[in-house]
């Protein structure tokens, strides 16, 4: 059984110096301080971000006005950790898009974290591309930092919220949730929401009722099973079981209103095979209303 580390590598956050990524630095230097790891930031540019048209390519001195701006938000995010309590922080600047920088990134951190939407998205965007693609494509848990719908301060004695269905990545889901709820001495809500997990519709649910589908005390079994050696693992967690026929989205989404952090698995038992993100986590990295982990199967990924 995993202990929910799934890297003794540092925490990495990535950072364009906009609102959205100065709540996730100073999220990553707690997280970093609390876990006792190192801080890794990160500003990945290219001098074509900066370029719309025309036939030149961009100058030397544009390439120098942003690195020089990368260095600058590098250095202010810095200050921002160590006032945060953040130990050893590091900083990176990459000549590079960020997605692949951060997947990049990803493959030697312990976790790696986005703002929601950062200074390249548009503003109807409510996650941005960056946050998407790093959460679609990284090898290690990504966390996408949101706030409250009312722009009110997430609650910080809030619950530990975890999506559990069964799938090898929800197990590695658990694990995480798991460990944060005892490094923040929270308590954890395992919800196991049971209706059809990507596909909601009146004949899905009377398929249930009507065709030998599972039933709630299977399912309630079930999460006490996924949940028995954990519990064990870290006795200082209490823990409240929720078992419920409904969209693991609706319940989550709503847990999320009064949760400290979510915690889900790339994509569960209903996904379809060969998606990168099922459609319950993107929908939670848009519209959650706290910090939201996204776990991937190790297998997933390139190890």
């Amino acid at each position: 059984m995993s202990t929910g580390d799934f890297s003794g590598g540092p925490i990495v956050v990535g950072t364009d110096g906009s609102e959205s990524a100065t709540d996730a630095v100073l999220w990553a230097a707690e997280v970093a301080a609390r876990r006792h790891r190192p801080l890794r930031i990160v500003h990945a540019f290219t001098a074509f971000q900066a370029f719309y048209g025309g036939a030149l390519p961009p100058s030397a001195e544009v390439y120098d006005t942003l690195e020089a701006e990368g260095k600058s938000i590098l250095a202010a995010a810095q200050h921002a950790a160590k006032d945060e309590g953040a130990g050893a922080v590091e900083t990176a600047l990459l000549n590079s898009d960020a997605v692949p920088a951060l997947v990049g990134e990803s493959r030697s951190a312990g976790m790696v974290v986005l703002g929601a939407s950062g200074r390249g998205g548009f503003a109807d965007m409510l996650a941005g591309s960056t946050a998407v693609g790093v959460t679609s494509h990284a090898e290690c848990p990504v966390v996408v930092i949101r706030r409250r719908e009312d722009g009110t301060p997430v609650r910080a004695d809030g619950p530990v919220v975890v999506g559990v269905d069964g799938s090898p990545v929800s197990e590695e889901a658990i694990a995480v949730a798991f460990q944060e709820a005892s490094l923040r001495n929270a308590p954890l809500v395992a919800v196991n929401a049971w209706l059809d997990v990507e596909y909601y519709s009146a004949f899905n649910e009377a398929r249930v009722y009507f065709e030998g589908g599972p039933h709630e005390q299977d399912q309630e079994r079930i999460l006490a099973e996924r949940l028995a050696g954990w519990q064990q693992t870290y006795p200082d967690v209490a823990v409240e079981r929720v078992v419920v026929l409904d969209r693991p989205r609706h319940q989550l989404l709503e847990r999320s209103r009064s949760a400290s952090l979510l915690v889900v698995g790339s994509r569960g038992r209903g996904g379809f095979r060969g998606l990168l993100l099922g459609s319950t986590s993107q929908a939670l990295i848009q519209h959650a209303q706290c910090p939201v982990i996204v776990v991937r199967h190790q297998k997933e990924g390139h190890r």
